[in-house]
């Protein structure tokens, strides 16, 4: 066997480490094979997969081939992995069995005995076939038998743990083959070996970590075991699992800290508690800092070294998962946690040495990352970077103000001594960064070198975060750098420089609402301005502060005396003002008018109440509190009435001013509310509770810029407003807390005053409310004299005495003694006058001033009222009763079958009639002492009663029927019922009524009778007269009496001309008709009276022996009770001959059993076509026709089969039908035809075959 290499160098702990395989036997044929092997390995990937349910994954293996020899394998207890050979492979090329035998086979029994004495299982034996040896030996067994030896001699069930490779350096189909059969079994053993002993060593460490309770357990001695799991997934290439060992590490340490700030601490925490020496910052510009680790290994590390020892391996693994970003993120995260895990276990930290080592951490985060991305990457990365320049930026100010750099003096000798101490702490500068001239470490000691230095770098970092904030939108961010920038300015002296960060800074904050920055700021800005001697700025700033309640009420003190002070000194210029917002001074809460409508007349006395809260710490006396006031007169003044103004205004004079006034709305009052959820993270394995918080879903919404607002320490800007208009209070103490104003004027010209600018003045100092919101305005009217006349109910009634209301309104006019209204009276109309009326007289606001005795006369034609002495402004009311005479409208002509009546043209009636009250109108003019025209009234009155007539009849008797309906609320007596017709002196009308009065109530009836009789013919027509007396039943004696209600009415062509009798006989052989049968209707019309004037028209003929008339008869049922069968109507000649009859038979048949009505019989007049005097018939009185055929030769019968639709007769432009001309119809008057079987049943029993029985009941 060959003699054996050197031994490989010591592992280091480098990322370039690989699992360990022992190659023993022929090392001369391992070192040829080893280039063709170290290449084919790595090529194909191997699926891993891993225990506990973890997702397989694909690596590539490779592996460092050393030789084999017993030190590598590993001692009882050593559970080093990197160190852990995890195969171990037996080459040999031998051919010969005697070779075999002699050498090959004790050497595999040597090496065999080793491993199991250390417990190794995972070997190979590789065969090399090469067939140069073959040839070379031609006596040979063949190759199969050795292979076969060594399998059976040290193998046994596990054959495949000898492979045959194949003239491995040759390049043939046979060699690639073997290649591949050998490589995918080192592969699978190597893997397999992998996962064995990688999964025990989880389990041992598991197993460890599970201990941390006990006594006596170590961090340091975990830290190492865990590590070294990370170190083997680094060499796996695996680094998101490494790094998650890392992550672990991280947070077993930090819980243990918390828990130490609980009370809880562990005895191996008490290590890391020593005093910190050094703090040079993080190192992360190699792999591993060895330096560090060994001191975690020995335990002697600080919370700083095992801090940045992490962290500096964390880096390294993000960077190869090429996640820079990240580190960044998390460096400020570690950075900022550090600070607090100090406090929390009290390590002793010189003052500053955690300042320098968190800003030589930043600086190397920031190079670390720019050594690895490009310039393009970082500009678009800011956001993740920004943070590291801020927090390096605050420590080098906490620095630079520590060692007096800061200073106007520049560094004392103690200063000069922390310094030279806080560099000693840096210690000598890394060599991997000695070459670079911007290392963290040269800028540092640079800075604290000198004043000079120390500004150079402070403003270079504060002006590079200040523009990253702003190329990324931080906003906010930027101006608390520039805030910190402010302050460095301030130490300098220079205030002109600080200001615009202060601005800034204070404008950022009250976007956002922050009141304690807001506070903290202007004291600053306040110093700021007041070194450069802006007055009007500083005294705004100040009573802002005065105001504010965060300030300590000394500081509020202090900034009030500085206004009382400024305003109590005399200024150069006396004219000069200082204009300020009031709301840093006062604020309004509201205003009350007196009178509480703000609506006051020419010359009245107007109040304004102001509640006024001041905001300052102690008394202030104000000179002079104004309010200016605009004047305006709008177009439409004349409308402006005190009653109009009365009915826009707000009745309790009361307008509330809003609690904030100040100019930029934007503060945390006015955000949305917080949107607040409770949030849990609970364990995927077993649903236990880890982590429990709260999280604000609208956070977006309440943390978005808002830079539309203007910065309340800018200058005012107010302009002082003048004009003649100005209320003023002087010489007022204005309280801390609210104080009540009183601002009285007198108007004096009317229009519209609207309060526009408030103004307090100290001295020379102007708090100015600019516009008053809300609008604030009170009207000032002058009033012409006005008289309303109104009635006291809601409608007058005409007949009974009514009391209708007076209402002066005096306006600007005084009314004197001596001044009257003249009323001209009315035809119809009565103005009654009583001994006791009485005037009332009312001031503007309704208030009763005085009451006293109104005289009124009256005369034929005029009424004088005396008016009592009245001052302008004021009301005058009286009340008067009034009487119109009650009339009935006069009806002309014929009443209607219902004795309905149409009202008069000049009456108007506003509903339909018969529903309501008929009115009429009386105009009464008035003569006013304040003006020369006269004023014209309408009162409406409505007649109480609605009165209808008709004409009754009986064969030839007639009567006359008047109904009188109470339409009004009121219950009536009615008495005297009295109808007379003048014009008729022959005619006697004879009462068929009670004599006693007549009670109607509201919407009842009262009917009147009277029979017609004459002695002599009848005059065509009758003008009748009805009067009845009327009083109210609830009241008692009236004061006058009452005339009585009349009405006058027209009846026309009353006496009885024709009398219809109409008779239905049964079929012969039955005694009552059938439903169903024919039955016969005989009809008879007789003239009643000889030739009179009203038969006197077109119809009229003369013959040698009388004079006849033409009549159109016709038949009509409506309630389909029968049917009439064949000639329904027909025209007859008439002779004008008393008692002349005519006769009609024809058939009709009954459509329902029981006693049914007589058909209706209709009678009209025949007129010829040219007649002009004929009237169309009404739709529902005439019969199924709206033409008439005439047959020239037949006149005397027409059939009624000529009748072609139902309707009214067409007009005369329709009078042609089929070249014929149409007569004409014209009904007779219901007076002048009596139907004398009206009334008139007839029995119809039903059909024996009827199986449904049907009655008609009427």
């Amino acid at each position: 066997m060959d003699a054996p290499e050197e031994p490989l160098p010591p592992v280091i702990y480098t990322m370039e480490n690989k699992p360990i395989v022992t190659c023993a036997g022929d090392q001369n044929l391992f070192t040829s094979i080893y280039p063709t092997l170290s290449q084919q390995l790595p090529r194909e990937p191997m699926e891993w997969r891993r225990s506990y349910g973890r997702a397989p994954k694909m690596i590539h293996l490779e592996s460092n081939f050393v030789q084999f020899k017993e030190e590598l394998l590993p001692k009882e207890g050593n559970k080093a992995l990197l160190t852990f050979p995890f195969l171990h492979i037996y080459w040999t090329e031998c051919c010969d069995t005697e070779v075999y035998k002699a050498t090959v086979k004790d050497d595999l029994t040597k090496w065999q005995n080793v491993l199991k004495a250390h417990s190794s299982v995972d070997w190979l034996i590789v065969v090399v076939e090469n067939d140069a040896k073959k040839k070379n030996k031609t006596n040979i067994l063949p190759r199969t038998s050795i292979v076969d030896k060594i399998r059976n001699d040290f193998c046994n069930k596990q054959s495949d743990r000898c492979v045959v490779l194949s003239d491995p350096l040759k390049d043939s189909s046979r060699t690639q083959e073997s290649w591949n059969a050998f490589l995918t079994k080192l592969r699978t053993s190597l893997l397999m070996s992998f996962t064995k002993n990688l999964g025990r060593f989880e389990d041992d460490m598991r197993t460890l970590r599970e201990k941390r309770t006990e006594p006596g357990w170590s961090f340091c001695d975990y830290f190492m075991v865990q590590e070294e799991l990370a170190f083997v997934f680094e060499m796996l290439q695996q680094f998101e699992d490494a790094l998650v060992q890392y992550d672990e590490l991280d947070a077993l340490f930090s819980q243990y800290v918390v828990n130490f700030g609980a009370g809880d601490g562990a005895n191996w925490l008490t290590f890391f508690c020593q005093p910190v020496k050094s703090w040079d910052g993080l190192v992360l510009r190699k792999p591993i800092d060895m330096e560090k680790r060994e001191l975690i290994q020995k335990q002697e590390a600080t919370v700083l070294d095992l801090r940045s020892y992490l962290f500096s391996r964390q880096c390294t693994l993000l960077l190869f998962l090429q996640r820079p970003w990240e580190v960044a993120q998390r460096a400020l995260e570690l950075l900022h946690s550090c600070v607090q895990e100090l406090k929390l276990l009290e390590v002793s930290v010189p003052p500053g040495a955690l300042d320098c080592w968190v800003f030589l951490s930043c600086l190397e985060v920031l190079q670390r990352i720019e050594g690895c991305c490009d310039r393009a990457q970082i500009d678009s990365n800011i956001a993740h970077t920004v943070g590291l320049w801020s927090y390096a930026t605050e420590k080098l100010k906490s620095l630079g103000y520590l060692c007096g750099l800061v200073s106007e003096k520049g560094p004392n000798s103690e200063d000069l001594n922390r310094i030279v101490d806080l560099l000693a702490g840096l210690g000598a500068e890394r060599p991997e960064t000695a070459n670079t001239a911007q290392s963290p470490y040269k800028k540092l000691k640079e800075a604290l070198s000198s004043v000079e230095a120390f500004e150079k770098h402070y403003l270079d970092l504060s002006h590079a975060a200040i523009e990253m904030h702003t190329s990324i939108g931080r906003t906010r961010s930027a101006r608390l750098v520039g805030k910190d920038l402010a302050e460095f300015y301030m130490r300098k002296k220079s205030p002109q420089k600080a200001e615009i960060y202060l601005q800034g800074a204070l404008k950022n904050y009250l976007a956002e609402g922050w009141a304690l920055p807001i506070t903290h700021t202007r004291k600053q800005l306040a110093e700021c301005q007041k070194h450069l001697g802006q007055t009007e700025n500083y005294l705004q700033t100040s009573s802002l502060l005065a105001s504010d309640h965060h300030v300590t009420e000394e500081e509020r003190k202090h900034f009030c005396q500085e206004i009382l002070s400024f305003a109590s000194r005399q200024t150069d210029s006396p004219g000069h003002k200082i204009v300020l917002p009031l709301h840093c001074f006062a604020q309004l809460r509201d205003l009350h008018f007196t009178p509480s409508n703000a609506v006051v007349h020419v010359g009245g006395v107007l109040s304004v109440d102001i509640t006024m809260c001041s905001q300052m710490p102690v008394p202030v006396h104000v000179e002079q509190i104004a309010i200016n006031v605009h004047f305006s007169i709008e177009k439409n003044n004349y409308r402006k009435t005190a009653e109009w103004l009365t009915k826009h205004k707000t009745s309790n004079g009361i307008i509330n001013f809003p609690t904030e006034t100040s100019p930029c709305p934007a503060s945390q009052n006015n955000l949305p509310a917080l949107e607040l959820y409770e949030m849990f993270e609970r364990s995927p394995s077993d649903n236990s509770l880890n982590t429990t918080g709260i999280i604000c879903k609208n956070a977006h919404m309440l943390l978005r810029r808002q830079e539309s607002c203007a910065s309340l320490e800018t200058p005012s800007g107010v302009a002082l407003e003048g004009g003649a208009h100005v209320l003023k209070c002087n010489d007022v103490t204005l309280e801390p807390g609210a104080n009540r104003l009183m601002f009285r004027t007198q108007a004096k010209e009317p229009g519209t005053y609207t309060l526009r600018q408030l103004c307090v003045s100290v001295g020379p100092v102007r708090f100015v409310l600019p516009h008053l919101y809300p609008l604030v305005q009170y009207d000032v009217y002058s009033q012409e004299p006005q008289l309303r006349v109104e009635p006291l109910a809601d409608s007058l009634l005409a007949g009974i005495p009514q009391k209708v209301k007076f209402t002066v309104t005096t306006g600007h006019y005084t009314v004197k003694n001596g001044d009257s209204l003249q009323l001209s009276n009315a035809e119809a109309m009565l103005i009654l006058c009583h001994a006791e009326n009485r005037a009332v007289i009312y001031s503007n606001t309704r208030e009763k001033a005085s009451d006293v005795l109104l005289r009124v006369q009256s005369s034929d034609k005029v009424t004088s009222i005396s008016l009592p002495a009245a001052p302008a402004y004021h009301m005058i009311e009286f009340e008067l009763e009034v009487l119109s005479l009650p009339s009935a409208p006069v009806t002309g002509g014929e009443s209607s079958m219902l004795g309905m009546t149409e009202p008069h043209r000049k009456h108007k009636d506003t509903q339909k009639a018969g529903h309501c009250m008929a009115t009429t109108d009386h105009k009464v003019s008035i003569d006013c002492p304040w003006s020369i025209y006269s004023t014209v009234i309408a009162l409406t009155f409505s007649l109480p009663f609605r009165t209808t007539h008709s004409l009754l009849s009986a064969g030839t008797r007639k009567y006359i029927q008047v109904c009188v309906q109470n339409l009004s609320e009121l219950d009536f007596q009615l008495s005297d019922g009295n109808l007379v017709d003048p014009g008729s002196a022959d005619l006697q009308l004879v009462p068929l009524n009670a004599k006693s009065p007549q009670h109607t109530h509201s919407k009842q009836s009262v009917f009147f009778v009277w029979e017609l009789k004459w002695a002599r013919e009848p005059p065509p027509s009758l003008h009748c007269q009805f009067s009845v007396g009327f009083a109210p039943a609830s009241e008692g004696q009236l004061s006058i009496p009452l005339k009585p209600y009349t009405y006058e009415f027209q009846v026309e062509n009353f006496f009885t001309l024709y009398n219809v009798r109409a008779e239905i006989l049964p079929p012969s052989g039955t005694e009552h008709c059938r439903t169903g049968s024919l039955c016969s209707l005989e009809v008879s019309i007789t003239r009643l009276s000889g030739l009179l004037e009203v038969d006197k028209d077109e119809a009229l003929s003369e013959s040698d022996e009388y004079f006849s008339t033409k009549l159109m008869y016709e038949v009509v049922d409506n309630s389909s009770n029968w049917a009439v069968c064949g000639k329904s109507s027909g025209v007859i000649s008439m002779p004008v001959v008393a008692q002349a009859t005519h006769r009609v038979h024809m058939e009709v048949m009954p459509l329902f059993a029981g006693y049914l009505p007589l058909p209706d019989v209709r009678l009209f007049k025949y007129l010829p076509h040219h007649s002009a005097h004929s009237s169309q018939l009404d739709a529902d009185s005439w019969i199924e026709n709206d033409s008439l055929s005439v047959d020239k030769h037949v006149d005397d019968q027409l059939d009624s089969s000529s009748i072609k639709s139902r309707g009214s007769v067409h007009s005369a432009s329709s009078s042609e039908h089929k070249g014929l001309p149409m007569p004409r119809l014209q009904a007779l008057p219901p007076g002048q035809v009596f139907n004398s079987s009206m009334g008139v049943q007839v029995l119809v029993i039903p059909s024996k075959d009827d199986h449904v029985l049907e009655v008609s009941v009427t």
